[in-house]
């Protein structure tokens, strides 16, 4: 999973091509940590999409411009559009999220 630290990094990614899924957490939220365990098995069981795991803390103006008030939250992009989002407080599941991307077109 990339974790961009600049502001440059994240940009580049969305002057891409390809799908790529923003996905915003914090190391104190625990919704956040029950993730962690098996964001490598997100990555293996999507592997037409590039995960970019963002610090929302880290980066505020932008989560705050996309409209992230709850994490964890996912936002997609293809070719430097927004093609989906599961933004909200809630804890997310492995099954929640991949079923979530399998219903992107």
């Amino acid at each position: 999973m990339l974790k961009p630290e600049t502001y440059e990094e994240l940009a580049a990614y969305l002057e891409q091509d390809g799908r790529f899924v923003f996905l915003f957490t914090a190391d104190w939220c625990p919704d956040c940590q029950f993730l962690y365990p098996f964001l490598d098995e997100l990555e293996a069981d999507n592997p037409h999409v590039t995960f970019i795991q963002v610090d929302r803390d880290a980066f505020m103006p932008l989560a705050q411009k996309w409209d992230i008030f709850g994490i964890p939250s996912l936002i997609v992009v293809e070719n430097g559009q927004e093609i989906g989002r599961l933004v909200n407080k809630l804890r997310k599941t492995k099954q929640e999220i991949n079923s979530f991307l399998a219903g992107l077109h």
